[in-house]
């Protein structure tokens, strides 16, 4: 493993470290206005959502690398305290990309990208009538430390679009296609087979509760143990005894018998199939048969 002190690197040597292992990342698309009430529109993925009675979102402009001078999100943010922040689909990442481009301030980004200016409702700096999911926000503090403005913003109204809607007006997840910040130029899309789901958490038994040659399985990963550990009580002698009749089981064994191969990696590999089906109790049974 390789250690490293932030404290004994340049600031910019660690980020490239920080910036790609804190990852992936949203992005906050955010829209502002200066005094004079012209526009800007910038990319930040040093965000996140931090609250929810009020709804709070925060993100962090850092000063230019090159001559640490603030970027001019920050100074529109002093001068008028509201922002849009505009979630960031596939279908737009290149002209979101286009924006972060080191523009002269006072030049519209919404122009220069080709995006869409729609007159917010209680803010005065305007959306991206592109962006599935738009946050009118007002700011509640900006916090100075080191290079970075930290901006924490309250949403007081929210835009969302239907084509990321449910029947029930709710967000599908199948239906968005959001991406994020990873380090250098990279990008992750939450789309198709990258979204997965994990059950919520439940007071389980948890992994020590597993035999110790099935914690130490060659076979089975960390999140199968994790899903095993999840359970809320431990399948009982009978249950086992049963289980052993069925013909998979029966199979496994016969197997094992005639073929000479090792028995609990058989029923190791059988459980780690099974626990990818969802069916948690049955590889519990599966895999205390070598208990019996």
């Amino acid at each position: 493993m390789k250690t490293l002190d932030p404290s004994q690197l340049s600031a910019r040597a660690f980020y490239a470290y920080l910036n790609s292992a804190v990852a992936p990342r949203p992005i906050a698309f955010a829209s502002t206005v200066d005094a004079a009430g012209r526009v800007n529109l910038s990319p930040f993925s040093f965000f996140n959502v931090m609250g929810i009675d009020p709804p709070i979102l925060v993100f962090a402009p850092n000063r230019r690398g090159r001559d640490n001078t603030a970027k001019h999100t920050s100074l529109n943010l002093l001068e008028v305290p509201e922002l849009v922040i505009n979630m960031v689909s596939y279908a737009m990442v290149e002209q979101m990309s286009l924006t972060s481009a080191e523009f002269e301030r006072g030049v519209d980004e919404f122009v220069k990208a080709g995006f869409t200016a729609v007159a917010s409702e209680r803010v005065r700096p305007p959306r991206v009538g592109e962006s599935p999911a738009q946050f009118e926000c007002q700011v509640l503090e900006i916090k100075t430390i080191g290079s970075m403005e930290l901006v924490i913003a309250e949403v007081i109204l929210a835009h969302f679009s239907e084509e990321i809607l449910d029947e029930n007006g709710r967000i599908d997840q199948h239906r968005t296609d959001w991406v994020a910040r990873l380090g250098g130029d990279w990008y992750a899309r939450a789309s198709g087979a990258a979204l997965f789901e994990v059950p919520r958490p439940q007071m389980g038994v948890g992994v020590d509760a597993l035999p110790e040659a099935v914690r130490t399985s060659r076979i089975l990963t960390g999140n199968d143990l994790g899903r095993l550990g999840s359970v809320l009580e431990v399948p009982t002698r009978a249950e086992i005894e049963r289980f052993r009749q069925t013909p998979a089981m029966m199979a496994l064994h016969e197997e094992a018998r005639l073929g000479c191969q090792y028995l609990p990696d058989l029923l190791h590999l059988h459980a780690q199939k099974l626990l990818a089906r969802g069916q948690v109790h049955e590889a519990w049974l599966t895999l205390l048969q070598s208990t019996l």
